[in-house]
């Protein structure tokens, strides 16, 4: 009898358990958002000025930050804040990221039954290649609606510290993948154009969807590299360099996309370590910028100034000179464990920390944190059902198309017919990958399609991986040889992987790894029909063997595609869609990292030392393929329309330089006042195919202050039927886009011949006073 009664115990117990699991899957049962002012619960907190939301933010503010003790004060300096229950404030998680979809990595996010997936994007450096700013605003808007829906069931955070806008300045670092690419202007295009889609405020600076944040400020591109690591380098880095390259991304962040966020790096720039250094902090971003928002730290970045850089002799002198120089939060527990003795000891004063926690409380109270319940807010009704939908997952194939480069393309090659190609040989370590579509700073995908899966989709297809993995160490190539024999085309998928590149892990040479190159040559040579060449990475290589091979008649680089990779890929290949995408990135020679040393800084050339310089812009050397190039199944025709000749700078009566001879003009509001023009451009698709060029706009300035050779000044993207043409129009900004930054910082007009180039058009315009 006891076991007939204890067995029956067990049936209900396991009814309930397989009940629950039910609700969970449907997504019944969630747990709930993170919010304070829960006055549902708690009338009382109703009597309190900061759960009101009918005052502005900054009373409500300091109505909190008057009531919390120095020890509830401290633990919001971290990410991981403490709670604060007498007032209803529960611990609140800050680290959450959502690099190119939301990402597991970092406390704050987290996938679960009940949302199991996000939508992944391609790595952010393809996303740049389609040089499309509308893609970057439409990518960011759809991550954010994803992030809300997962934070109204429990399992995000409203703070997410992406993008990362560095400028990829090396080819060999292994976070390059991350960036936008090399270009200022793309960079900032990219930034500001992201953020503004997670924070989609409708112009209420009061209000945020999410919170982003720029990183990593600034001067940081070496993560370890030859033994040089991340949290010991100090970046030297000159005051033209710095305003001319490196910080422009950043500035464009805050100032155009009016970030809430900006994370200071691990490194030191010129000997001070970024996260404690005033000028960068409170003077630039906070004080020329005007930051409205937080600063908040690298992970553990204020304990490495400390302990790994020996910056300060104690790590309450290393909480102390953090707060001070102007950061708010700290990613990691230091300033949790030393501010109270800092504060003691006479290093720090209150008033620093209550400046700093004020940052904090804003932006979560433009969040609405301190709203109540979020589902009863203008974002309460997303939830699972908004995650991973039809539309979202379509823009993930869509950004992926537009992002693909097509580098080479012997007449007729590409794109293959699917109705003639009866087999296809896919080979290569990266033909039937998953997880390394996406890079890193990942999210679990909605679902994936390898490259195999998605030309499978299209035609019959024999497979050979020929590699164990990227490092090939040894080729398989007897069954690759085999299966490119008797293909009608074969697609060779190579490339590298997180192994290869990574945080934590740069580069040493500029060859596709192992016997990569053995694999390729020995297919070529057996294959019955066309090879197509596509390399899966984040940095450019070294294949002037491909590029020269007759054999190899295309050359695709698809980046690290995102979800749906394969199926782009195939869309590509089979000219379902045509190609559009453009370089962000200089492929550089071999010889560059034989020669070049990654930690040397400087932008520009020196002749002296035989240093070639950095960049497109700058950058003297040989070169594999350049930024910009990429190709098109449909050749396109630049025709101009209009486009002054001649511009003259207004100078007030006295100016020196209207006696004396100047190369260029300070930048002062009333020289720069309406001072700009239109240049017109009639583009055409001469093709057959119809399909998107970016069109765009170079300057050759003046040699003046060092000046570089070449940089951008423009870029818009087109869709153009068959044998269409439109009109593209540039509004030109002389102070902003024909300026250029002296060897002091300052920023200044570059005064005689502008050379403008859109494709190979060259227009002379003279800039005079």
């Amino acid at each position: 009898m006891v076991y007939t009664r204890n067995r029956a115990k067990c049936s209900v117990f396991i009814l309930i358990v397989l009940f629950l699991i039910l609700l969970i899957e449907n997504g019944v049962l969630c747990q709930s958002p993170v919010f304070a002012c829960d006055i549902g619960k708690n009338p009382s907190l109703g009597s309190f000025g900061f759960c009101n939301s009918s005052l502005d933010i900054a009373s409500r503010v300091s109505d909190l930050v008057q009531r919390l003790t120095l020890q509830e004060k401290i633990i919001n300096l971290v990410d991981k804040a403490g709670a604060v229950s007498r007032l209803g404030i529960p611990s609140y998680e800050w680290w959450s990221e959502a690099l190119h979809g939301v990402s597991y990595v970092g406390p704050g996010t987290k996938f679960s039954s009940v949302v199991p997936g996000a939508t992944s994007f391609p790595q952010v450096i393809l996303t740049a290649a389609s040089f499309n700013a509308s893609l970057f605003q439409a990518i960011g808007k759809v991550v954010s609606t994803e992030a809300r829906a997962m934070y109204n069931v429990g399992l995000a955070g409203l703070t997410f510290w992406s993008p990362n806008v560095n400028i990829f300045r090396d080819p060999r670092w292994g976070r390059g993948q991350e960036t936008p690419g090399e270009d200022p202007l793309l960079s900032s295009k990219y930034g500001a154009g992201y953020v503004r889609g997670l924070q989609e405020t409708d112009n209420d600076p009061n209000r945020l969807k999410v919170a982003a944040c720029c990183k990593h400020y600034t001067a940081y591109d070496v993560d370890n590299w030859k033994g040089i690591d991340r949290y010991h380098f100090n970046a030297v880095v000159n005051q033209q360099d710095l305003d001319d390259t490196y910080n422009v991304p950043f500035k464009s962040c805050v100032i155009d996309g009016n970030v809430a966020s900006v994370m200071c790096s691990y490194n030191q720039v010129n000997g001070k370590p970024t996260c404690a250094d005033p000028d960068l902090l409170s003077g630039v971003i906070r004080g020329e910028w005007k930051l409205n928002g937080y600063i908040v730290s690298d992970c553990d970045s204020v304990d490495v100034l400390y302990s790994s850089q020996h910056y300060t002799k104690t790590p309450e002198e290393a909480a102390a000179v953090s707060i001070k120089a102007g950061l708010d939060l700290d990613c990691g527990t230091f300033l949790s464990q030393h501010t109270e003795a800092a504060i003691k000891g006479g290093l720090v004063n209150v008033s620093d920390i209550d400046r700093a926690i004020t940052n904090n409380f804003a932006t979560l109270m433009r969040l609405g944190f301190f709203e109540g319940d979020p589902t009863k807010q203008p974002y309460g009704k997303l939830g699972p059902k908004d995650v991973c939908t039809p539309d979202h997952q379509e823009l993930a194939r869509e950004a992926a198309r537009q992002g693909i480069v097509l580098l080479k393309n012997t007449a007729g090659s590409l794109p293959l017919s699917p109705t003639t190609i009866k087999s296809l040989a896919v080979i290569g370590p990266n033909a039937n990958v998953t997880k390394t579509m996406i890079g890193n700073y990942e999210g679990t995908p909605c679902k994936y399609t390898t490259p195999l899966q998605g030309l499978t989709a299209v035609v019959p297809t024999l497979y050979s991986p020929g590699c164990a993995n990227v490092a090939c160490a040894t080729a398989q190539v007897d069954d690759a040889k085999k299966i490119a024999a008797q293909a009608d085309a074969t697609i060779l998928i190579v490339g590298i992987d997180l192994s290869i590149e990574a945080e934590s892990l740069d580069r040493v040479d500029l060859l596709l790894p192992g016997q990569q190159t053995l694999l390729i040559n020995e297919v070529v040579t057996a294959s019955k029909g066309p090879v197509i060449l596509v390399i899966m990475s984040g940095g450019g290589f070294d294949i002037t063997f491909a590029k020269s091979n007759t054999k190899i008649t295309s050359i695709l680089w698809v980046g690290y595609p995102g979800e749906a990779g394969g199926a782009a890929i195939a869309d590509v290949i089979f000219g379902y869609f045509n190609p559009s995408g453009r370089l962000p990135n200089t492929w550089y020679p071999q010889e560059f990292a034989e020669k070049v040393n990654m930690t040397n800084m400087n932008m520009r050339p020196d002749p002296a030392t035989g240093y070639p310089g950095r960049t497109y812009r700058f950058y003297t050397g040989e070169t594999i393929y350049e930024f910009g190039d990429g190709l098109s199944y449909s050749p396109f025709n630049h025709r101009l329309v209009k486009a002054p000749t001649l511009i003259s700078v207004p100078l007030e009566e006295g100016h020196t330089c209207r006696s004396e001879s100047c190369q260029s003009v300070q930048l002062v509001e009333s020289h720069c006042q309406n001072l700009a023009f239109d240049i017109h451009l009639g583009v055409k698709n001469m093709g057959s195919m119809a399909g998107s060029h970016t069109v765009f706009l170079f300057s050759s300035p003046p040699n003046v202050h060092n000046s570089p050779k070449k940089h951008l000044l423009g870029f818009e993207k087109v869709h153009l039927t068959s044998q269409r043409e439109e009109l593209v129009k540039f509004r030109v900004d002389v102070c902003k886009d024909l300026s250029v930054v002296d060897e002091f910082g300052s920023r200044k007009v570059a005064l005689g011949l502008h050379v403008l180039h859109v494709g190979d058009l060259k227009h002379p315009l003279s800039i005079m006073i």
